[in-house]
């Protein structure tokens, strides 16, 4: 698999979308790179995802364990082309009331010397890495058959003895990686959540009102916002005849379009996983990458009329009943609402095309709801709900910490994507 070539052109796209951000409108107008970028993604999350990754959070939520409705999550990146004025670098992002987080939150940079986090496609293959057994099985499109053709059976041991058939997982539609602002792009970069920091975000906590970011190795960046955290998310499945398996959803206030996926397992005599099933509900051969990740609305619009994602009118899918024979147990679904952007810049940019756009600093806020669920376990509702709902709370101040590897190749990917421990 030409990973390492997969990585660098996601990093040329992602480069190439802040170039566009920057451009004017018929690509006429010069500007210049900003001395300072910040990013704010707000996420709100529910159901299993909400409750922990691995199979503990899985367990407890089959049983009707604690946890909370849904989650909010912030991440925030500051990187800056200067270094700081005086001593140590030192930033603060100063929230509204209602954020509940204080009069502000700080932004740490990393300590000198820290190596910038590597591409996970980069990354060397681990020494005790096994060859994964078994095969996966792939399916898309909504409906109650699958269509001929399917599935596309991918032979583990194939895949990692380097035999990948060319567009498994694309149709060719072009989804390009989102540029983001990190250590490795950055003179100077802070960020939050962090280890020195303790404050969570709150189920109740709010984005709407001022914020201000200020520090020594940056200009200070102001901007008030009018959208909060979208709303949760909830996923139900229903058997219906045939054996396909009604997958609805609520509406979500301000969605741009929603993309459903599921995994299931088959396990062999020795109860180890024999096959993997993969579903998705994008009309062609598209699964993963950006699809997990934040798309910008203009992206999901087009992505809306190829079929890929369905529009935020649409609130239910069939999976065709194929998926769920095929995956005999376990059978995990997740749901993704892509949300609205906003962007801000100083100074704005000049009317007049004519002028060089000479922007100090940009802001971007990105927003999306997402759930996971088990189609074939007890209703996530009922679940949360006798959960109780107690206050949520998010992205502890503690740093991350590091989850056990999955083996390489697909398995160990779709494992980790799943949020299984191995």
């Amino acid at each position: 698999m030409p990973s390492l070539f997969r990585s660098r052109l996601a990093r040329l796209s992602a480069a190439s979308a802040l170039v566009a951000l920057l451009a004017a409108p018929g690509g006429t107008q010069q500007s210049t790179a900003p001395i300072a970028r910040y990013s704010i993604d707000a996420s709100t999350t529910s159901g299993m995802a909400a409750m922990g990754s691995g199979m503990g959070g899985a367990m407890s939520m089959m049983f009707g364990g604690g946890g909370s409705k849904m989650i909010h999550t912030l991440d925030l990146r500051l990187g800056s082309t200067r270094a700081p004025a005086s001593g140590e670098p030192k930033a603060d992002h100063f929230m509204p009331v209602g954020a509940k987080l204080g009069k502000s939150v700080p932004l740490v940079t990393p300590p000198p010397g820290t190596p910038a986090p590597r591409e996970e496609d980069d990354k060397e293959m681990p020494r005790d890495f096994q060859k994964p057994k078994g095969r996966l099985l792939i399916f898309w499109g909504c409906g109650a058959k699958a269509p001929k053709g399917q599935p596309v059976v991918i032979d583990f041991a194939k895949v990692a003895a380097g035999e990948v058939p060319p567009g498994l997982f694309t149709s060719g539609v072009n989804i390009p990686a989102d540029w983001a602002i990190r250590l490795a792009n950055s003179k100077t970069y802070g960020a939050w959540p962090n280890g020195k920091d303790r404050k969570t975000v709150s189920a109740e906590s709010s984005l709407i009102g001022e914020h201000r970011i200020a520090g020594n190795y940056s200009p200070e960046i102001k901007f008030s916002l009018a959208q909060d955290f979208m709303p949760a998310i909830t996923g139900k499945a229903s058997d219906i005849a045939g054996g396909a398996t009604m997958l609805s959803w609520n509406s979500v206030t301000s969605a741009t379009g929603y993309y459903a996926w599921t995994m299931g397992f088959n396990p062999g005599p020795d109860g180890q996983a024999n096959d993997m099933v993969w579903w998705s509900s994008s009309a062609s051969q598209n699964f993963g990458g950006a699809l997990w990740d934040w798309i910008a609305p203009a992206t999901v619009s087009r992505l809306i009329t190829q079929k890929v994602v369905m529009p935020p009118s649409q609130t239910s899918c069939i999976m065709p009943a194929e998926v769920k024979q095929a995956a005999s147990q376990f059978v995990m679904g997740n749901l993704y609402a892509y949300g609205p952007e906003a962007n801000f810049a100083y100074p704005p940019r000049p009317a007049d095309p004519k002028i060089v756009w000479k922007p100090e600093w940009t802001a971007r806020v990105r927003y999306r709801s997402n759930t996971m669920w088990f189609i074939n376990g007890p209703d996530m509702g009922g679940a949360m709900a006798r959960g109780g709902e107690g206050s949520a709370s998010s992205n502890s101040g503690d740093a991350p910490k590091k989850k056990k590897k999955c083996g390489g190749g697909i398995g160990g990917m779709l494992a980790g994507a799943a949020g299984l421990s191995c």
